[in-house]
C-alpha cells in the first residue's frame, strides 16, 4: 500500500524542525548520500558526453599516427 502525502516546503521545514537530534542527524546523512549519489551520476554523465563529443580518427589517421609514432620511437632510442 501506497499513501502520497502532498505537503508544502514550509510545512515539511516545520517538521524537520521539530524531530529530536538523532532522527535529524539520519535524515542530514541520508539527504547527503542521495545528492552525492545525483552529483556522481551528473558529472560522470557529464564527462561522457565531452568524450563522445570528441574528435575520432579516421583508419587513414590512424595509421599516420602509427607510422609518426614508429618513427619518434626510433628517433628516441638512437
Amino acid at each position: 500500500m501506497q499513501l502520497t502525502v502532498d505537503i508544502q516546503y514550509k510545512q515539511l521545514i516545520d517538521i524537520i524542525r521539530h524531530l529530536p537530534p538523532n532522527q535529524l542527524a539520519m535524515i542530514k546523512s541520508e539527504l547527503e548520500n542521495t545528492v552525492a549519489e545525483n552529483s556522481a551520476v551528473t558529472l560522470k554523465t557529464d564527462f561522457q558526453e565531452f568524450l563522445l563529443k570528441g574528435p575520432v580518427m579516421s583508419n587513414v589517421q590512424y595509421i599516420a599516427f602509427k607510422e609518426n609514432r614508429k618513427t619518434f620511437n626510433q628517433w628516441r632510442s638512437k
